[in-house]
């Protein structure tokens, strides 16, 4: 059987479930994409019509805001037809199989599958099953991988640093059961950036074999001196299984990014959060609203990211159309 790959024959992207294998010059390529879509405050919006004619189903099992909405505006503002659909009421609750959706929707000519699932393999096994035309695009894959945020973050990085390979970037939280924190790691390697932290009380740290150029901190002061980023991420309750945390206001105390630790970074530093925020657990409020935080500028990009990454899938269907 032929290895998955989300590369088609000639080296283009067809589908999008990791950044994982994804090379640098490809994630520069999308970032590149999505400057393009990027607008000041209070212009309109980028729009396109590139996805003309182009059906996009967002297929989500867990809650999202920021990730669904951010799908449907891109798909919409490049002229595609968004198709939401609310899985834990659809067929799939009566019982009928993943791919019997998915097939379904194919047959109705969806072009796209935006998938969040909290089940490991999902999205590939998607892939491997749709027809040839057909791509699969990860909005989030148990805790593994959330690939458009990894960009997105990414993009941040690069629109308020300039660049990449002298940067310290601190990752700080649930590394273990972060999604988020994954393919922010695999983004950030690819694009070669100085120095990757991370940064989490032992039994929130990622397995030993994982993310293996990231330098570990198990004390949160050393993990953020002298940093350029800081990326927060909030505790994955909903994924620890008899994993022993503080309280909140414990955590708060012990992992909390308050004002007086964020002066240990550099005097530049920006702070990330991929949302949704707990504020007064990993981020006190005055950090969250204060002139280091960039998080409402990564909500912005990450409808210019989605837009790119959609928009990079149907010009490489296209090209392969055109090459037959």
């Amino acid at each position: 059987m032929t290895p998955f790959s989300q590369h088609d024959a000639a080296g283009r992207l067809r589908h999008l479930t990791t950044l994982d294998g994804i090379p640098g010059e490809q994630i520069r390529a999308i970032l590149d994409r999505a400057q393009g879509f990027l607008r000041s405050p209070g212009e309109l919006p980028a729009r396109a019509r590139t996805l003309d004619g182009v059906t996009v189903a967002n297929m989500f099992t867990e809650p999202s805001t920021r990730t669904r909405a951010s799908f449907e505006l891109a798909a919409r503002r490049l002229g595609g037809d968004p198709l939401n659909l609310d899985i834990n009421l659809s067929s799939r609750a009566k019982g009928e199989t993943v791919l019997d959706t998915i097939y379904t929707l194919q047959a109705m000519a969806v072009d796209v599958f935006v998938i969040r699932d909290a089940e490991p393999g999902v999205c590939q096994y998607v892939a491997e099953h749709v027809q040839e035309h057909v791509s699969i695009v990860s909005a989030g894959e148990a805790h593994l991988s959330h690939p458009t945020q990894g960009l997105l973050d990414a993009l941040t990085v690069l629109q308020f640093k300039g660049g990449f390979r002298d940067l310290v970037v601190a990752i700080v939280g649930d590394i273990r059961h972060s999604r988020v924190a994954r393919s922010s790691y695999q983004a950030l390697a690819a694009l070669e950036v100085g120095e990757i932290r991370i940064v989490a009380p032992p039994t929130l740290m990622p397995d030993a074999d994982e993310m293996p150029l990231a330098r570990r901190y198990s004390g949160f002061e050393e993990g953020i001196a002298h940093a350029d980023v800081i990326m927060m991420l909030r505790i994955q309750k909903e994924r620890l299984a008899g994993t022993s945390i503080p309280d909140d206001q414990e955590y708060h105390r012990q992992w909390g990014l308050t004002r007086q630790r964020l002066k240990l970074a550099r005097p530049e530093v920006i702070v990330m959060h991929p949302g949704p925020m707990n504020r007064g657990v990993e981020i006190a409020s005055d950090v969250a609203d204060g002139p280091s935080a960039v998080i409402r500028a990564q909500v912005t990009n990450g409808v210019a990211v989605r837009m790119a990454v959609l928009e990079t899938l149907i010009e490489n269907r296209l090209q392969r159309g055109a090459s037959r």
